[in-house]
């Protein structure tokens, strides 16, 4: 049984496991564990190059991202579970105890955390009632977005990035899932507001 399962190892995803991963010293989360499927062949930023990303060095090619993002993941947090060359096919149950099954496997968590993208090729079982036309995208490229409000879809169900509504914008979309990384902390902190930070100190 994982604590949380983030599909998807693109920006939104990515940046929610790395923050996840660097509170594994909070007495709350501690214990807990957290898993990605790091499945990338339809990532965005297979074709991207970055000129204008906060803290990336100009002409960075999203591609080479993709694979550091993992590298640093697997190195530095290693105990958050890398899940590769499985696609998710359908999220079922309800809060705590959902299934996800893929291509291969079936695992329980107690929660879900999508961000695959907003193409609107999205066809996972379970959560094709919340799929609706992209409110920040030009309707002629049909994206799609999941319904949800401050990323939640349900109790227990959370989307990020793109797929939640966001513009196409590499810092945004890390943003949205660090964001929803520090509202599971706080859910862990049994409320009480937090965030995960490194020091020098």
């Amino acid at each position: 049984m994982f604590d949380v399962l983030i599909i998807g190892g693109g920006v939104s995803g990515m940046s929610c496991a790395l923050v996840l991963g660097s509170a594994k010293n909070k007495p709350f989360a501690i214990d807990k564990k957290v898993g990605i499927f790091t499945h990338q062949k339809t990532s965005s930023l297979q074709e991207a190059i970055f000129n204008n990303a906060y803290g990336i060095a100009p002409g960075t090619l999203g591609s080479d991202l993709l694979t550091e993002s993992i590298q640093q993941l697997s190195e530095t947090y290693p105990h958050v579970a890398q899940i590769p060359d499985e696609k998710v096919l359908e999220i079922n149950g309800a809060f705590p105890e959902f299934t996800v099954r893929t291509n291969k496997n079936t695992y329980k968590t107690k929660a879900v955390i999508i961000g695959i993208g907003s193409a609107n090729t999205f066809a996972i079982k379970g959560m094709m009632q919340y799929v609706e036309q992209h409110q920040k995208s030009l309707p002629e490229k049909h994206r799609i977005q999941l319904k949800n409000s401050d990323h939640k879809i349900a109790d227990g169900i959370y989307v990020i990035g793109t797929l939640a509504g966001w513009r196409s914008q590499l810092a945004i979309a890390a943003g949205s899932g660090a964001a929803v990384a520090t509202d599971i902390l706080t859910l862990w902190n049994g409320g009480v507001q937090t965030h995960a930070h490194d020091s020098i100190r």
